[in-house]
This record gives structure tokens, C-alpha cells and sequence, in this order.
């Protein structure tokens, strides 16, 4: 659900852009939003209507972590342009406003309506919403009573020739203050060194797996697993020694199916604002996410699709979002992510979903869409290569470089007959995908 129109172009593959299955979703209606919620909002009078006002404030809520029972949204009003481009300019770099901006002109849209919309709205303020999100005061009080019942813990790891980061995660779990858990170790290396295991002191149980296969290991290890809380991790990960305990009460703070940790992946780095606070997580990672066992018996494991390919994880978190599971954004279950420049991913396929490896590699993964295409439809996915192509042409440290991701932009249009058939490649392998379906056993 997409409460102003141009979010279509700016996130054409957001989940909360699609309704759960039970045809609810996550943007609460504004007149019943608690008052002490509303006064943590911003109503912008600068909109022409009330009701775009609304809608802004109730995106706001849910940006800055509303979590509540409260009605949500069910029809969405058609908001007049000039309202969209004060959306845009508020919450977007105005590179992007531009770019929607020459999206509607060459998209045969009233350019004299588009222009003067534009320009009209030129002196909105972005709004800086992240550096005051919805405080939970209760949290640093709150004594879970989860953590006090004990419940048996399932820390799952597939690991692909890497035991000298291995070395590091097995003791930080040795280290936990939480203690009932079991650790289920999936070994793909070769060759497999069986005698490493052997100096931990943990509940520890080791498998070999002489396919490389990531998901085929995860969800192996899930149903061999005894907890009824999952709790998944990478095999070149550091934690503190509060991590399981912090995904715990989180899911017990917020009677939550998922408790999605955050990463950092240099040692002393804040966490990135949009992931300091509580909110509903529209994101998934396999490397720091905590699941109630119920989640997999109720939509199944993960989907074989995304093997040695990208967006398995994405595709999870989705599908448990459709189906109404509550996945919360946890700041304080913290792990410092290596990245480490070998093993793991980087061995089984491409460790980039847009960036390719090869000249002629297809562009992007074919999973990435796969997973657009079968959950937001051609067109959004189309919307999503054109919104995201251009900026793969540099390499990835520069991804956070605006004068690289332009100058890419330029690269990419030299480049387009190139380009067009990488696309066209993806294009025609996640349609044997989409023709074969979903890869996904159940958790018996």
C-alpha cells in the first residue's frame, strides 16, 4: 500500500507497500493514533489537503517506530501532484526528486502540471524524522519473564572455510549471560577439520555438507534444530555477550514472531540511524535474526530458489510479513559483521545482487527477480531495475559516494547496449525461476 502515489518509482519493492494476506498492513489511520503518539509527530501544513497531512503523519508514525493495534489505513485517496513532490522532497535527497521529475515527463505525464508542482514545491524541508523516532521508556525497566521461563534456544550457523572467524563466534556464544541454548553447526569446508569442534564449551552439534548450498544447510539445521526460538547467525559475526538474551526480550516486549538484529560492520561504528530504534522491520537478515519456531511450520523453510544467489533472507522476511508475523527492528541485538573477502557467499556466487562478476554476467541476480516478480509484479520490477541498475555500474564502495552513484548513472547510458542485455539475461533466467515455482519444503 502506497499512501502517496510516488512512492511507486522512489520504492516499487518495499514490503509495506503490499497488503498482508489478510488484507491489513502497517499504516495506522491518523484520528486513532494514541496522543501520546501524535505529539511525537510532525503535521506538516504545508500540504494542500488534510488528508495528505494525515497520510504523512501516519507514514511518519510508521517510520519512526509506531508499533500498536491501532485501525490501519483500507482505501488509499488519490492525492494531487503537487502533494506528492512535498512528500518526495521531505523524505528523499533531491537527486531522487529530480529523477521522479523526469520519470513523469517522459512517462507523457501534463509536463506544465509536473513543472509547476515541482518548482512550487521547492522550498520544502527535509525532514530529519530518523533523529527523533518513537521512544519506549519501558524498555530499560522491563523484566522479561520470557527470559525467566528459560525457553531452549537454537543458534543455527552454516559455515564454508572460514574456522579462523569460526574460532571467534563459537567463544562469543561460549560467553553468552543467556545459557539455554544448543549451537547447530552446518560445514561445508573443505577440507573438513571434525577436530576443530572439539575445544568448545557448548551444547554443540556438528553436521557435514558436502553440497555448498546456504539455504540447503539452514534449513537442514532448522529441522534438526530443538528450540522453539531460531536464532540465526554467519560464521564471520561478533556479538556481545547479551545478544541472545536482547533478541529474547524483544520479542517478549513487543509479543513479536521476529526480532531482527542490526549490523555494523566496522568495530566502533554507530548503528545506521534508520535501524536505532524499534519498528516494524521491512527487512530480514540471516546473520542476526531470531524466529519463533512457529513461523517455519506455519509458511515453511527457505526457498531453494535463492541458492548461490541473493534475496533468500529478503524473500523470508516477506513472506512472514504477508503473513501477519510481527518481525521488530531490535537496535540493541548488535553484531559486528567482518564481511570477510573469502569463503561463505563469496565461494557458492555472487555476494552482490546488482554488481556482476562477469561481463555477460546477468544483471541483476536472477533471484532478485524472482522475488520481485513474484510477490510486486512485472511492472514494479521494472520500476526496481530502472531505480537501481544505474547506480550497480560503480563498484560497491562506492555505493555511498553521490558523486560516483551520478557519475554511474552517465556510465550506465554509455554502456546501455551492454547493460540491456545483462537485464535481458536476468530477465529470461527468473522467468525459468517464476516457471518453476517456489523451492519451499515444510518444517515437518
Amino acid at each position: 500500500m502506497k499512501l502517496f502515489k510516488f512512492l511507486t518509482y522512489l520504492q516499487p519493492t518495499n514490503y509495506f507497500s503490499l497488503p498482508k494476506l489478510n488484507g491489513d498492513n502497517v499504516f495506522p489511520v491518523f484520528e486513532d493514533i494514541p496522543e501520546s503518539i501524535k505529539s511525537q509527530l510532525i503535521i506538516d501544513l504545508e500540504f494542500t489537503t488534510e488528508i495528505a497531512r494525515n497520510y504523512d503523519a501516519s507514514w511518519q508514525a510508521t517510520q519512526k517506530g509506531y508499533i500498536g493495534n491501532t485501525k490501519r489505513i483500507k482505501t488509499i485517496e488519490k492525492l494531487s501532484v503537487i502533494d506528492n513532490y512535498i512528500f518526495i522532497r521531505k523524505y528523499f535527497n533531491k537527486a531522487w526528486v529530480f529523477y521522479v521529475l523526469i520519470i513523469r515527463l517522459i512517462s507523457f505525464r501534463n509536463p506544465f502540471k509536473e513543472i509547476s508542482a515541482f518548482y512550487k514545491s521547492r522550498h520544502t524541508t527535509r525532514s530529519n524524522y530518523l533523529s527523533t523516532p518513537i521512544q519506549y521508556k519501558k524498555w530499560d525497566v522491563f523484566s522479561s519473564s520470557l527470559i525467566g521461563n528459560n525457553p531452549f534456544v537454537s543458534i543455527i550457523i552454516p559455515t564454508l572455510n572460514r574456522y579462523k572467524y569460526l574460532k571467534d563466534v563459537l567463544e562469543d556464544l561460549e560467553k553468552q549471560d543467556y545459557k539455554n541454548f544448543e549451537v547447530l553447526v552446518v560445514d561445508q569446508s573443505e577440507p573438513f577439520e571434525e577436530d576443530f569442534y572439539q575445544e568448545f564449551k557448548l551444547n554443540l552439534s556438528v553436521s557435514y555438507q558436502k553440497e555448498k548450498a546456504l539455504w540447503l544447510a539452514r534449513n537442514a539445521a532448522i529441522k534438526l534444530s530443538k528450540g522453539d526460538y531460531i536464532l540465526l547467525f554467519d560464521d564471520d559475526s561478533r556479538v556481545e555477550s547479551d545478544w541472545i538474551s536482547q533478541h529474547l526480550k524483544c520479542l517478549d516486549f513487543f509479543n513479536a514472531d521476529l526480532s531482527s538484529g542490526v549490523s555494523i560492520s566496522k568495530v566502533g561504528a554507530k548503528v545506521p540511524a534508520n535501524y536505532s530504534f524499534f519498528k516494524e522491520s521491512d527487512q530480514l537478515d540471516t546473520g542476526n535474526v531470531m524466529i519463533k519456531r512457529h513461523v517455519f511450520e506455519k509458511i515453511g523453510l527457505f526457498d531453494r530458489q535463492f541458492e548461490k544467489q541473493r534475496m533468500g533472507d529478503g524473500e523470508y522476511g516477506l513472506r512472514a510479513y504477508l503473513y501477519g508475523f510481527l518481525n521488530i527492528s531490535n537496535p540493541y541485538a548488535k553484531r559486528l559483521h567482518l564481511k570477510v573477502g573469502s569463503g561463505g557467499l563469496r565461494e557458492m556466487g555472487s555476494w552482490d545482487a546488482f554488481r556482476t562478476k562477469k561481463i555477460f554476467a546477468p544483471r541483476p541476480i536472477p533471484s532478485v527477480l524472482y522475488l520481485f516478480r513474484s510477490y510486486y509484479g512485472n511492472s514494479n520490477a521494472k520500476w526496481a531495475l530502472l531505480r537501481n541498475i544505474p547506480m550497480s555500474i560503480m563498484p560497491y564502495q562506492f555505493k555511498t559516494n553521490k558523486l560516483m552513484l551520478i557519475l554511474g548513472v552517465f556510465v550506465s547510458i554509455l554502456l546501455l547496449p551492454l547493460v540491456a542485455f545483462q537485464v535481458m539475461k536476468s530477465w529470461r533466467l527468473s522467468s525459468i525461476k517464476l516457471k518453476e515455482g517456489a523451492l519451499i519444503k515444510t518444517l515437518d
